[in-house]
């Protein structure tokens, strides 16, 4: 190992990615994406599936090399120092792949064999915690099971990133909640940092500081999660008569409705919105919270639909501009 590799400092970014692309074929899985993962942060990545989600994580865990722009971990190349990296990382898959002909304890001694920073105190208090029977073969545990074996192996080493790839996929509720509250937060708040990628809205909604929603291989919007809340808002527009079209407001991600009453959903400036309405002849009548299931519809719906993103007004939440090749 090269023993003059940089520290990670406590106001550096864990992850930095910067303008990544990455094509198969015909098909762009990644269309310059950016995005910091600040330490101490769950970070949570949504969208759907073919969004391009698990072709970014095989970037940050080196499994890729960017074709262009550049990914950081830890302030390294994951490609060229990947002992380094993924020393200091945990991971866990949908696919959850562990051999199954090992028994549980197996599993935990040979994942300890790669792990110098290996708590076996740590690793038996989650093997407990998680109810797991230290003589069952991995190929006979239940779906439930095989993931809390998976994250078992991938916290013991206590990692500075706990990288999560859709790790709840077909499971129960009551396993969703354990590892995604007992065992994420907790790994926050111990200072360590958290990637989770997940199609599940509540999921990301329940667990995340900050979130990246991607869709067709773009990040459309990404910022603090309290921040993406406060700046969506639904107005119910009602109007005297009937408009022929639907009505357009600057800052509207999706309309809806007919006749005299119109629910539009909105991202911007409530004095301007509220100004623009009248100018339409219009009042509004309702003013409702957005859920991050609808903003993150109306964005994804639109990036499919027009290829425009817009911009929040707040600060610290940003929208990656398209291609205007595109």
């Amino acid at each position: 190992m090269n023993m003059n590799i940089p520290a990670c400092f406590p106001n550096q970014p864990v992850v930095v990615i910067n303008g990544l692309s990455r094509r198969f074929k015909s098909k762009l899985a990644l269309d310059g994406v950016s995005l910091n993962v600040e330490r101490g942060q769950v970070f949570g990545l949504v969208g759907a599936n073919g969004a391009g989600k698990t072709t970014l994580i095989k970037h940050i865990l080196g499994l890729l090399q960017a074709e262009s722009g550049s990914v950081r971990v830890f302030g390294l190349d994951p490609v060229a120092e990947p002992v380094a990296v993924l020393s200091r990382v945990g991971f866990l898959s949908e696919d959850r792949d562990l051999p199954g002909w090992m028994r549980v304890d197996e599993l935990i001694r040979y994942t300890r064999a790669f792990h110098r920073e290996w708590d076996t105190a740590y690793a038996e208090q989650l093997r407990q915690q998680f109810q797991l029977d230290p003589a069952a073969r991995i190929k006979q545990l239940s779906r439930g099971e095989l993931a809390k074996a998976g994250l078992l192996v991938a916290l013991a080493h206590r990692p500075e990133l706990l990288v999560l790839d859709e790790p709840s996929s077909g499971l129960d509720p009551v396993v969703r909640r354990e590892m995604l509250e007992a065992i994420v937060r907790t790994v926050a708040d111990e200072g360590r940092t958290v990637f989770f990628s997940s199609h599940l809205l509540d999921e990301i909604e329940r667990v995340s500081d900050r979130v990246a929603m991607m869709a067709c291989g773009r990040v459309v919007l990404q910022g603090r999660l309290d921040e993406i809340l406060e700046s969506h808002f639904r107005l119910t527009l009602r109007f005297p008569t009937p408009p022929p079209t639907p009505p357009k407001l600057a800052g509207a991600l999706l309309v809806t409705g007919s006749g005299l009453e119109w629910t539009v959903l909105c991202n911007g400036a409530r004095g301007e919105l509220e100004a623009a309405v009248v100018k339409l002849g219009a009042r509004i009548v309702d003013e409702t919270a957005a859920s991050l299931d609808e903003i993150f519809l109306a964005r994804v719906g639109r990036e499919r639909s027009t290829g425009e993103t817009l911009q929040l007004p707040a600060r610290s939440v940003t929208s990656n501009k398209p291609d205007a090749s595109r």
